[in-house]
């Protein structure tokens, strides 16, 4: 699609309706989180949990720990992860590709920086409908070089999940979702369609740049941007003299209840209850946790 076509479709760009500074927190030696969903005061962003910033320094890591009812996505922005899991899956996500998890029904993981010095990247958790949490567990890896990319105008996009600018990726989403790595030029103008009703954000990771209205304040690396729900798409100005770089993140809501333990994420206490009876007798999706 160009860039003419993509300007025909976006009648009514969405407006930032909430803008927020992601501070860096040391969750453990060797390990610092942005996180901009699923902070204390922005819990859920349906039907997102959880998106984190990552950076980790070798040797740390996330040693092994359970995950039920969503899917998680590994973006690799600088160095390598390393994970495995019960039933024997494991291997390296290197930097610029990805690993798209299904939790789904029971997985225990591990996931630990590779190689030496610090590595950094993006994991997004996607909560799943009541019909998929207990899917068997799954995965979805793409190195860099096939995770489809295009540049024009000015505008580079990696295309993680969903489609823009005639890219499109190979994901599967259970849950409908649009997951776009943005890097504009000095000068560039985006335009980018959004399916109407999803809810979306933006995290801008490097750079400044001005997103929703050309009057709108210049926004700087680390703010999450809540975009409002009516509209067609989003627009977004690089009027700076240094690239700027961001991801756009859109999702179908479920609207269902949801009720998080941790790691769990199902849609009732007796659900939550049931999960930790499951995990701590191995039964029930998790048998392979006693191994």
């Amino acid at each position: 699609m160009s860039k003419t076509e993509i300007s025909s479709v976006l009648r009514e760009p969405r407006v930032v309706v909430r803008k927020m500074l992601c501070l860096s927190q040391r969750e453990e030696p060797g390990i610092f989180v942005r996180r901009s969903i699923g902070r204390f005061e922005f819990s859920y962003f349906d039907p997102f949990l959880v998106l984190d910033d990552f950076s980790i320094t070798t040797p740390a890591g996330f040693p092994d720990h359970p995950h039920r009812g969503f899917e998680s996505v590994t973006y690799m922005m600088q160095g390598n992860i390393k994970h495995e899991d019960f039933t024997g899956h494991k291997g390296i996500v290197r930097e610029g590709g990805l690993q798209w998890m299904t939790a789904g029904k029971g997985i225990v993981h591990s996931e630990m920086a590779e190689g030496q010095g610090t590595i950094k990247g993006l994991q997004l958790w996607i909560n799943l409908s009541s019909k998929h949490k207990m899917a068997e567990p799954s995965y979805q890896e793409l190195p860099s070089k096939d995770i489809a990319e295009v540049e024009e105008d000015g505008i580079k996009v990696r295309v993680i999940a969903g489609e823009a600018l005639g890219a499109k990726s190979t994901i599967y989403t259970r849950t409908p979702t649009l997951f776009l790595d943005f890097t504009l030029k000095p000068g560039a103008h985006l335009q980018q369609p959004i399916p109407s009703m999803w809810n979306s954000f933006i995290y801008v990771l490097e750079g400044e740049g001005v997103f929703g209205t050309q009057e709108s304040s210049p926004t700087k690396a680390f703010h999450v941007l809540l975009l409002g729900p009516s509209g067609d798409g989003v627009e977004a100005w690089n009027q700076s003299s240094t690239p700027l770089r961001f991801v756009l993140v859109a999702g179908e809501p479920i609207g269902e209840p949801v009720v998080q333990y941790g790691p769990f994420v199902m849609n009732t206490k007796e659900e939550i209850d049931q999960t930790i009876d499951d995990f701590e007798n191995c039964t029930n999706g998790f048998e392979k946790a006693k191994h």
